[in-house]
């Protein structure tokens, strides 16, 4: 199973899993393929602590790590301080939130200070101390999305022979990211978990590997509802170099994620997701939930924020109510919700990551069995 970025990154599946778990990260890495911390969520010194913990358990083995730098987002280049932000948030939208918890027989007592705070900045500030972190160990890929990686990204992975991926929707995002300068495309469907276009898989993959054909060589993973191994094939076969994945290690036996919303991801089906700007302001595929479907309401819900406004309106919350979801609160259990993509369908049951692994290189090799015999 060699690829292109096999050979760029020195692995021996072509299978990128991005996580938040440290632990998802080490036991990919650790079976061939290749984890990708998602560390936009750390300060500089969780992160340190999280790469240290990846470092010990891969003995040298390589990894990537994911800092989102958007491009644009609301107070860009203002120097605005949490509290600001915070302050650009209409009375109108805190209000909408307290009646949907109210609807839910959740009061605002029950989340303290959970209401109305910054969950975490995306910026070029915050990126540039998480990347100063990230190169003080032995990773083999940078990667952004929202946008082309800012020129310190690129710049350092020149500096330190480390390749920057980027995540694209659209054929014309991928012609400007290999015209900026990056290293690997991400072609992510519109059936992927989190940020993405409304473009399938099947169509926006070639349809990138042409548009950049006369711009300069690049290798492409496919990205979007990817969680089988045959689905790694059908993505080889169509041109890409690989396959990135992100929802189908939050079912996984190491995942962090709540387990109130791994039974619903367990239970659901593909149509079970759905692209909302309800969480980060941006589209944004996952789980269909009471949350979801409130920021979809016609003309009672007010519009959703620019990010990261939006965020101060979700983030904490939502994680306040993923424990009580967890606790059997019916109201929170209704309101639950995490990004996952249209591959959830096909996930169906708890297992360790390395399991996963295994069973999609079999599933791979089978589907290439089966197009080789094609041709009598």
């Amino acid at each position: 199973m060699r690829t292109e970025i096999c050979d760029l990154l020195d692995i021996d599946l072509p299978l990128l899993a991005f996580s938040h778990c440290r632990d998802v990260v080490a036991a990919v890495t650790n079976a061939g393929g290749f984890g990708v911390l998602g560390a936009s969520s750390h300060t500089p010194e969780a992160l340190e602590a999280e790469l240290a913990w990846i470092d010990s358990q891969v003995k040298g083995r390589p990894y990537g790590v994911d800092i989102i730098c958007p491009e644009t987002y609301e107070g860009k280049g203002q120097e605005l301080t949490d509290a600001d932000v915070v302050g650009l948030v209409p009375e109108e939208h805190k209000a909408y939130v307290l009646r949907l918890l109210a609807d839910h027989d959740l009061d605002a007592e029950q989340f303290g200070e959970s209401l109305f705070v910054m969950g975490g900045r995306f910026n070029d500030e915050t990126g540039a101390r998480l990347l100063e972190v990230t190169l003080k160990h032995p990773v083999g890929l940078l990667a952004n999305a929202l946008g082309v990686p800012p020129s310190f990204m690129l710049e350092a992975g020149r500096s330190y022979n480390v390749p920057v991926a980027a995540l694209v929707g659209a054929k014309e995002h991928a012609i400007k990211q290999v015209q900026a300068g990056v290293d690997v495309i991400v072609a992510q469907g519109g059936e992927a978990g989190g940020h993405c276009g409304d473009v399938s898989t099947m169509v926006l993959v070639p349809e990138v590997i042409e548009a950049i054909k006369p711009h300069r060589s690049v290798p492409v993973l496919a990205a979007g509802g990817i969680v089988t191994g045959r689905q790694v094939a059908a993505s080889v076969a169509m041109g890409a170099a690989g396959a990135w994945m992100g929802s189908v290690w939050l079912t996984t036996e190491e995942a962090e994620t709540a387990p109130y919303t791994v039974e619903k991801m367990l239970a659901a089906g593909s149509r079970d997701t759905v692209r909302s700007k309800g969480r980060t302001g941006k589209y944004s595929r996952q789980l269909r939930s009471d949350w979801t479907d409130a920021w979809e309401a016609g003309l009672d819900a007010p519009a959703a924020l620019p990010m990261p406004l939006q965020s101060v309106l979700s983030e904490p919350t939502l994680r306040r109510i993923d424990q009580l979801a967890a606790k059997g609160h019916p109201g929170a259990q209704r309101l639950a919700t995490y990004f996952v993509g249209q591959g959830v369908g096909l996930m169906t049951r708890k297992r360790p990551a390395r399991e996963v692994v295994l069973e999609m290189a079999e599933d791979y090799l089978a589907a290439t069995e089966r197009l080789a015999g094609t041709l009598g």
